[in-house]
């Protein structure tokens, strides 16, 4: 998933909140987990988001996440966001990094087993 980092997502110091980061790393778990399970899925835990560096006002950011391993209903997904940096001999960096745990459910909301990680 890639994003903007646009005015209304930053804060008094001109980087992006750190509720905004939290909000797209877990729609970027959804979206992993959501394919890996191949059903409706919900985030029932949120490891430690460590924030390594902030992210500026303009830069573009790139969120990877990877289902790393299954229980029988839960995936955890590890994400990662990535800042791709506007300005002209910046390199990308890591801006944060965290674990999510998603269960899939069936249509009455129960939850269901999930395929197991092919390696």
């Amino acid at each position: 998933m890639v994003y903007p980092v646009f005015p209304g997502e930053t804060n008094h110091y001109g980087t992006l909140f750190g509720g905004t980061v939290l909000a797209w790393m877990d729609q970027a778990a959804f979206v992993a987990a959501t394919r890996h399970a191949k059903r409706k899925v919900v985030t029932v835990h949120a490891d430690a988001v460590d924030f390594k560096r902030p992210v500026p006002l303009g830069a573009i950011v790139e969120l990877v996440a990877r289902v790393v391993g299954v229980g029988r209903t839960s995936m955890r997904v590890e994400v990662e966001m990535w800042v791709e940096p506007i300005q002209e001999g910046e390199t990308p960096y890591l801006a944060a990094k965290g674990g999510f745990i998603l269960v899939a459910l069936d249509e009455r909301g129960r939850p269901v087993p999930v395929p197991p990680l092919e390696v």
